[in-house]
């Protein structure tokens, strides 16, 4: 059996979207500030989860910056932090319940793990989403990110891209991954089809039961007596419904003809011979 497309879009989304993540939440990347005064103007600062560069065009960057302004304490990029491990350590799990699920190694796949496996995906699409999203929101608001004042501007910077780019992709895949449960849901109704009740079937609400009364039957009792069984009882004949057909009266057969006639008896001495002369080959009783 082929692997069905769901899961091989599933299976090529979701680790690209833990790779995106993964840069997103290590880089120092996710805010930048430039416009320093008694600084050059080349000069900028990338602010991470993690850690803080500065960069200028005619040197290499600079990480290890020390924290001036208090960002690492903000609470936005605190929960950054614990949500953006978190989706990372469930993308990892999510992946290895859908190669379990997939396996494209045998003909046919599982597909409620991989359905399951789907949803895991999912989960961590969106808990990566949330902290990007948060921090973007207040990403200008220097009383919940600490920044210097102006004329320092704050930008968005890549490791924010990243991180949105990374939590689509997780989406995407998790819902793609989640259409497993079609396949395995028709296979349950199936079976469910197919198999005996296990009991008698509940009669629904409104099914409503009459219990007609039974006609009386004549005892039995009636129709034996003093050892014998006797006829049962008359019973009145019904009218006959319609009108009688008029029949025809029935037709004597007579025969015109006599079929007695010229067969008188012979007296004895008379010759059977006529006297009409005989025209016949064969000799009368009288020449005998």
């Amino acid at each position: 059996m082929r692997t069905p497309v769901v899961m091989t879009l599933g299976m090529v989304l979701a680790p690209c979207g833990l790779l995106l993540n993964l840069t997103g939440t290590l880089a120092p990347g996710w805010r930048l500030v430039k416009g320093f005064l008694n600084q050059p103007v080349d000069v900028v600062l990338y602010q991470g989860l993690w850690d803080m560069c500065r960069e200028q065009s005619s040197r290499e960057r600079e990480c290890g910056q020390p924290d001036e302004w208090g960002y690492f304490a903000a609470e936005p990029v605190l929960v950054a932090r614990a949500l953006m491990v978190t989706s990372l350590a469930t993308t990892v799990l999510g992946l290895l319940l859908a190669s379990l699920g997939v396996r494209c190694w045998q003909d046919a796949p599982h597909f409620a793990l991989a359905g399951v496996s789907g949803l895991v995906l999912f989960v961590a699409g969106l808990l990566s989403l949330i902290p990007v999203s948060w921090y973007n929101h207040f990403l200008g608001d220097r009383e919940v990110l600490p920044a210097p004042a102006s004329p320092v501007t704050v930008q968005v910077s890549y490791s924010l891209v990243l991180g949105y780019l990374g939590s689509c992709l997780l989406l995407l895949g998790g819902f793609s991954l989640a259409l497993s449960f079609a396949p395995w849901c028709e296979e349950r109704c199936r079976r469910c089809r197919k198999a005996p009740s296990a009991g008698p079937r509940r009669s629904s609400v409104s099914t409503i039961q009459v219990e007609w009364p039974e006609p009386e039957l004549a005892p039995a009792i009636k129709y034996y007596r003093d050892g014998q069984h006797r006829p049962p009882p008359a019973q009145p004949r019904k009218p006959k419904v319609g009108f009688p057909m008029p029949r025809p009266r029935p037709k004597a057969y007579t025969n015109p003809v006599d079929v007695l006639d010229g067969e008188g008896a012979k007296e004895p001495g008379t010759s059977s011979c006529s006297t009409e002369p005989c025209h016949s080959s064969l000799p009368c009783d009288s020449d005998l």
